[in-house]
């Protein structure tokens, strides 16, 4: 792997800067009476300083490596005159063996750097017994504990700011999540109304318009054309009532329906040629979501018996018991024939949905000679069965 742009400059930096410090003859440790060198060559302290330079090359992809070798080339340092520069390319490469290291070496450096500064402290002033002997500990706790706390303490913000920018990201999935989730049953909220309404009134329009253009008699056409206005002014309305909801900026929206409209809608059935009877009245008083429900559901099993149920009578059963509206209907069901009036498929998983939305349970089949709609749903919203 090559190493790193800014890996390169800091190498050739520290080599020129040595190399200069050299030419002009400053030394860490110049020299004379006062001074200890075990390595007194004039070229000495080029070896050191041409390795620490490369050790840089490492810091990042192989910064174990780097301060391993680095350490060594410290240690060599200093039996000669010494570099400033390889001093502080090792105290880089600390650094860097703290922020780029694996997750262990960055938890194992700074308390051994600390231990070390600490050891460097003590044992010199316990042998050399003077204060100059705390110089010392301040030296390597410069060189070793400073530079490891320091990549700590940036390795520490990095993975700070990586977990938020990573928490960032979740929540704009999940909220991305949460909108198409929204979208998808708004889309289905819109369906479920837009099948309630069209579905009864286009088709009693169908089946009227059918037998009007089937019945060659003036009475027949003129009742089945009345009806079919009377269909057309509802469903009308409806539609109106539900592009009002769709469009916020208008006040002039009409209420949903709820079972109290029920009577009227038992009414529309019969004038479209259902024989059907409501044999409970709705309770008094009913939550707005469970009221529509039970409309819906009654609207849409009238629908279907028009479209679907065999000649007899039709009947609605609205029953209070415990916490809960029972809802049924029942037509005659007898020998499979073709519908009426063409329909989606629909009308079953509508009604389903909608008990389910509630919190209630919903079932449909043949029992009996009839085809019987049940719902049970929750007088208390979102209470399950």
């Amino acid at each position: 792997m090559r190493p790193h742009r800014d890996d390169v400059r800091i190498a050739a930096a520290g080599m020129a800067g040595g190399l200069l410090l050299w030419t002009a003859g400053l030394f860490a440790r110049p020299g004379g009476d006062n001074t200890i060198v075990l390595w007194d060559g004039v070229w000495a302290p080029l070896l050191p300083l041409a390795a620490m330079s490369s050790c840089a090359l490492l810091r990042r992809n192989h910064p174990g490596t780097a301060v391993l070798t680095g350490t060594a080339m410290l240690i060599l340092d200093t039996v000669t005159r010494g570099s400033v520069v390889t001093v502080l390319l090792y105290t880089d490469l600390v650094y860097a063996s703290v922020l780029y290291g694996t997750p262990a070496a960055a938890r194992r450096i700074p308390p051994l750097t600390a231990y070390l500064t600490l050891l460097a402290t003590i044992v010199p002033l316990a042998l050399l017994r003077r204060p100059e002997a705390l110089l010392i500990g301040f030296a390597i706790g410069l060189v070793t504990l400073t530079p490891a706390t320091t990549g700590a303490i940036v390795r520490n913000h990095r993975a700070a700011a990586e977990t938020a920018r990573l928490r960032a990201e979740q929540t704009a999935l999940l909220a991305e999540f949460d909108r198409t989730q929204a979208v998808t049953a708004e889309r289905a909220r819109m369906a479920r109304e837009l099948h309630d309404l069209v579905a009864n009134h286009l088709s009693a329009i169908a089946i009227h318009s059918t037998a009007a253009l089937s019945i060659d008699d003036p009475d027949t056409s003129k009742q089945a054309l009345s009806v079919i206005r009377e269909n057309s002014v509802e469903g009308l309305s409806e539609m109106r009532r539900l592009i009002g909801i769709l469009r916020k900026d208008t006040d002039d929206v009409e209420p949903a329906p709820t079972l109290d409209s029920l009577t009227s809608l038992i009414d529309t059935a019969k004038a479209n040629g259902l024989d059907v009877a409501l044999t409970a009245p709705p309770p008094a008083t009913l939550p707005a979501p469970i009221g529509l429900a039970a409309y819906r559901i009654v609207q849409e099993s009238l629908t279907n018996a028009l479209k679907h149920a065999a000649p007899g009578p039709v009947t609605v059963t609205l029953h209070h018991r415990d916490a809960h509206l029972e809802v049924t209907v029942t037509s005659p069901y007898g020998a499979p024939e073709p519908p009426r009036a063409p329909g989606s498929g629909a009308g079953l998983i509508g009604m389903r949905e909608r008990a389910t939305l509630v919190g209630g349970t919903f079932d449909a089949g043949p029992a009996h000679g009839s085809w019987t709609v049940r719902a049970v749903l929750p007088l208390t919203e979102g209470e399950s069965q």
